[in-house]
C-alpha cells in the first residue's frame, strides 16, 4: 500500500482539519491518515467501496465516515490547506471530459440533478478548471459534458485577480474578452478563425498552457475521477478536492 500513503509533509497539513480527533468531543477516529489513505485508494483504482482491502477496516464504516466528512466540506478545507498561495501572474483556464459510469448514474433527483448530459461519447461529465502560473488547480466547476467551456468561465474567475489569462480557442468568446479588458488583464487565447479582427496573440507565453494539461493528466491517473462512478456531483467533487490536495502539495 506504500504507493497510496501520503507524506508527512502533507498529513502535517492535513491533520489538524480532519473530523475525530482525540481532541474533538465524542467519537474520535481510530487513525485518520489511513482513512485519507483509504479514499485515496478507492480513487486510485477506481474500485467500488465493497472492495475496500481489509487493511484499511470496515469497507462501510469507511464509507459512512467519507460522507460525513463530505458533508462536512473535509475535503475542501483539506485541498485549501495543502494549496500553497497560487501564484497568478498568469492563470489557466481549460476543461477535460470524463465519461460517467453506469454505476455513477441513478442519484435521487435524476440526471437533471447532476452535472451530467448526453454527448458524442455517451453520458460525461466536464471538470472546468483554473490554474494558477504553475498550474495548480485554483477553482474548478461540474458541467454536464454537453455544455459549452465558456458557460462556466464567469464563475470560475469571480473575485480572483490574475495578471493574465491563458486559454485556447474554446475561450475566445466575446464576453470573456470583454471581461479580461475590463480587469486589465492580458489576454493569451488562441483566436477563433471566424474571429474578423484576430487579437495579438503571446505564442510564447502561450506554450505555457501545457501545464493546466499536466494538471489534468495527474488528476486522471486517479482512476474514480477519470471514469466517474460518483452518482453527486458533491461526492464527485470531493474526490476531485481530496486528489487535487495531493497532487499540490507534492
Amino acid at each position: 500500500m506504500d504507493r497510496f500513503v501520503l507524506t508527512d509533509a502533507q498529513w502535517a497539513k492535513m491533520e489538524p482539519h480532519c473530523l475525530g480527533k482525540p481532541t474533538d468531543p465524542g467519537r474520535s477516529g481510530s487513525d485518520n491518515r489511513r482513512f485519507i489513505e483509504a479514499v485515496l485508494w478507492i480513487a486510485r483504482t477506481g474500485s467500488p467501496w465493497r472492495d475496500l482491502p481489509a487493511f484499511f477496516g470496515n469497507w462501510n464504516t469507511a464509507f459512512k465516515r467519507y460522507r460525513d466528512w463530505l458533508k462536512a466540506d473535509v475535503f475542501i478545507r483539506l485541498f485549501e490547506v495543502c494549496s500553497d498561495e497560487p501564484d497568478m501572474e498568469y492563470a489557466m483556464v481549460d476543461a477535460t471530459i470524463v465519461k460517467v459510469h453506469r454505476h455513477g448514474q441513478g442519484a435521487k433527483g435524476g440526471l437533471r440533478g447532476q452535472a451530467i448530459g448526453r454527448s458524442k461519447g455517451g453520458m460525461t461529465t466536464k471538470i472546468l478548471a483554473l490554474t494558477d502560473a504553475l498550474g495548480n488547480l485554483v477553482r474548478f466547476e461540474l458541467m454536464p459534458g454537453h455544455r459549452f467551456d465558456t458557460v462556466g468561465v464567469a464563475p470560475l474567475i469571480e473575485g480572483i485577480n490574475f495578471g493574465g489569462l491563458i486559454a485556447d480557442k474554446a475561450f475566445d468568446s466575446n464576453h470573456i474578452i470583454t471581461d479580461l479588458n475590463e480587469r486589465g488583464a492580458k489576454i493569451v487565447v488562441s483566436q477563433h478563425p471566424r474571429r474578423t479582427k484576430p487579437l495579438p496573440l503571446d505564442k510564447e507565453l502561450y506554450k505555457w498552457r501545457h501545464l493546466i494539461e499536466n494538471f489534468f493528466c495527474k488528476l486522471k491517473e486517479f482512476k474514480r475521477i477519470a471514469m466517474r462512478a460518483d452518482k453527486t456531483d458533491q461526492s464527485f467533487a470531493a474526490m476531485i478536492y481530496l486528489v487535487a490536495a495531493v497532487i499540490n502539495s507534492r
